[in-house]
């Protein structure tokens, strides 16, 4: 697998009006050749999980996986769980989709209900949204003060520092689209009866904020891409690129746990022996 992730990491400041989100960053070929590599990454990456849930389940790792996806609606979030997360065993995966938060969770810290589902030894989290709504649609939509949103960066870089600390890593994946894409992607919504399910009107109130939600992007990319826990932005307006750039990255997530598999905490020849007997 190719070192993808250190190219798309993201420092520093960022203009993502100069990023194309139907570029392809460390790929040279097209649909067709994304579409056959990614059953090859997949055997990997179920063959990585095993290895990374077998330690958790024996206790003798502490690691464990967390990827975020972030972005725009229509960006992919829900496409990428299917066509990435899809490739793994299910036992070994654990998926939060958050919401707008209950009355109980805005009466708490604003990282109470993340830290309940971060995953366990052994296991790979995938959050679809994240801690990150809150200084995104938080900013946009002035839901918390000014100080208060200055504070929650600070306070994600802590809490994912604590994480990694922990034995876990942090794959955070922006998923990078343009706003010709958007409007494409609501546009197929309205003229297919089988995708009316999955339009909301409320992202057209959205989108007439694209801009504010860019530059929120931007501070977040710039603020919170920490060395223990980069961003990593992938151009998502072809969705093929996604997948496959999203299911490698995870396979050299997985790839540089560098475990080995857990050893018995029985005597294998004497079970053999009775076995044989049996």
């Amino acid at each position: 697998m190719t070192d993808l992730r250190s190219a798309l990491a993201t420092k520093g400041p960022i203009d993502l009006s100069t990023i194309g989100s139907d570029s392809t960053p460390q790929f040279e070929g097209g649909k067709k050749d994304a579409q056959r590599l990614l059953p090859q990454i997949g055997r990997q990456l179920m063959d990585l999980q095993e290895l990374l849930f077998a330690n958790g389940r024996s206790g003798t790792t502490d690691r464990k996986v967390l990827m975020l996806l972030q972005g725009m609606d229509t960006s992919g979030k829900g496409g990428t769980l299917r066509h990435v997360a899809g490739l793994v065993d299910p036992q070994g995966v654990l998926i939060t989709a958050f919401k707008a938060p209950t009355e109980e969770e805005r009466q708490k810290d604003f990282l109470w209900r993340i830290e309940k589902e971060v995953p366990p030894p052994g296991m790979i989290g995938v959050f679809d949204r994240s801690h990150y709504e809150d200084v995104l649609i938080g900013r946009v939509r002035e839901l918390a003060s000014a100080e208060e949103i200055e504070r929650r960066y600070d306070a994600i870089n802590d809490f994912e520092k604590r994480f990694v600390d922990g034995g876990g890593v942090l794959l955070k994946c922006f998923l990078h689209i343009s706003p010709e894409d958007q409007k494409e992607r609501l546009t197929e919504r309205l003229d297919d009866p089988t995708k009316y399910w999955k339009y909301n009107p409320g992202d057209l109130d959205e989108r007439e904020l694209w801009g504010p939600y860019q530059q929120a992007y931007e501070i977040v990319l710039e603020r919170c891409s920490t060395d223990h826990a980069p961003w990593h932005l992938v151009p998502a307006g072809r969705k093929w690129y996604r997948n496959w750039a999203i299911a490698t990255m995870l396979g050299e997530t997985l790839a540089d746990l560098d475990l080995q598999w857990p050893p018995p905490d029985f005597d294998v020849e004497a079970q053999k022996r009775r076995l044989a007997t049996m």
